[in-house]
């Protein structure tokens, strides 16, 4: 996240109990809101507009509305603020989350009461040209997709969750299953990222490249990248990345390439 980045609370819960947390302990912010405390509603405002806008369906992990939602449950748990209280400052200028279309990119900020809490970057959605019913046989499918990250110079980076949450969404799209398919593709990155958390030397990490390379191979079923894959592989990769971006290079990006590419086929 290149602005705005959430900082957590110094001294934990129990702190809590003699002050509450506000909006200068977590956000880089000044004036009047540094230094009101963050109350239920103001976290419930951000993180509807969240949803709304990024069409996530969820709490970004890690970002400004997660941040916000924890803080005022601290605050309203140790009786600081009420459950349904307001901030002033937010209750006068409101949250937003806008978005701003780059080259390739997407750059969406999120401000409370007119000052950034978060910003970060994302890949640049797929405008649907065609119905996705429409693609042809020689259409880059996800498979190839995730390959084409292995030969990339993404293939070198440690497996981590964020990519195995987006091979898993990846791989539903292209079975157009809700399970995680054994022996399937999804199912060895979330092994190479569970044992990348236990390796104690860089060398023992398994990078991308190792479980990518023959992601054809292991899914029972393929299928032309469409703009819904590549939201969806997107989002999921996103939530698990506390600075919320996706990897250069990485899956997210891959399929949302193949998915603009599908759809500028003539």
């Amino acid at each position: 996240m290149s602005q705005g980045q959430p900082r957590r609370p110094k001294g934990g819960e129990a702190m809590q109990a003699d002050r509450p947390i506000k909006y200068g302990d977590v956000f880089d912010v000044s004036g009047e809101l540094a230094a009101q405390p963050v109350a239920p509603r103001d976290a419930a405002m951000l993180q509807s507009t969240e949803n709304e806008v990024l069409g996530l369906g969820q709490t970004q992990k890690g970002g400004p509305a997660a941040v916000m939602q924890s803080a005022a449950t601290l605050n309203a748990r140790a009786g600081h603020v009420g459950r349904g209280q307001l901030t002033g400052p937010v209750a006068d200028a409101g949250v937003t989350v806008t978005e701003a279309d780059l080259p390739g990119r997407r750059v969406i900020t999120e401000s409370v009461a007119g000052q950034v809490v978060g910003r970060f970057v994302a890949p640049a959605p797929v405008t649907a040209t065609e119905p996705s019913g429409a693609l042809d046989q020689d259409a880059v499918t996800i498979g190839r997709a995730l390959e084409a990250v292995a030969a990339a110079g993404a293939g070198a980076k440690p497996v981590d969750q964020s990519d195995s949450a987006a091979v898993q969404a990846a791989e539903m799209r292209a079975t157009g299953s809700n399970l995680t398919v054994p022996g399937g593709v999804a199912a060895a990155v979330q092994a190479a990222a569970d044992q990348n958390e236990r390796a104690a030397r860089e060398e023992d990490r398994v990078k991308l490249r190792d479980v990518l390379s023959d992601a054809r191979s292991k899914l029972p079923a393929d299928k032309g990248a469409t703009r819904e894959d590549a939201e969806r592989v997107v989002s999921a990769e996103m939530r698990n990345k506390l600075d919320l971006t996706t990897t250069p290079g990485g899956v997210a990006e891959a399929v949302t390439t193949a998915a603009r590419l599908n759809q500028e086929r003539p």
